[in-house]
């Protein structure tokens, strides 16, 4: 079984937020191999300033991810705004413990390559993201009621 290596950070004035016990478990199942990785939970303004910086688009993300290296594993940050996440798990009535859990899952498998940049790409990931998710107890992320 691969090992987590994980460091939750949180700078986000938000409440009910998931617990770093929690990050780290959802974050587990979705590794194929080694990871070292830090989880770091943000408000608006330094969500969007990264994606200014990274991706040239103005507005604060839901999940930001940063592979940094291959070797000796895999190493990487994953960033969650955590208002944002709160505002799309309300909008989509949905827990907001399912939705972190679905985003960390959904930053693991970028750091391990995954992307939903073309259809086929989308299909993949979103494939394997339903099954880690619903293996977790949740339901499927892509089922918005």
């Amino acid at each position: 079984m691969p090992q987590l290596f994980a460091t939750i950070q949180n700078t986000s004035t938000q409440t009910m937020l998931p617990t770093a016990r929690q990050f780290r478990q959802w974050a587990k199942v979705a590794l194929r191999i080694d990871t070292e990785v830090t989880i770091r939970l943000v408000d608006e303004e330094e969500g969007r300033a990264l994606n200014r910086h990274y991706r040239g688009k103005d507005y604060a993300t839901n999940v930001l991810t940063f592979p940094l290296t291959e070797t000796p594993h895999l190493i990487g940050d994953i960033i969650i705004c955590a208002p944002v996440v709160a505002q799309e798990a309300k909008a989509q009535n949905k827990s907001l413990t399912a939705h972190y859990a679905h985003l960390t899952v959904h930053g693991i498998l970028h750091l391990h390559g995954y992307d939903h940049e073309t259809e086929a790409q989308a299909t993949l990931m979103e494939g394997i993201e339903t099954a880690i998710i619903t293996k977790l107890g949740y339901p499927s992320p892509y089922l918005i009621t």
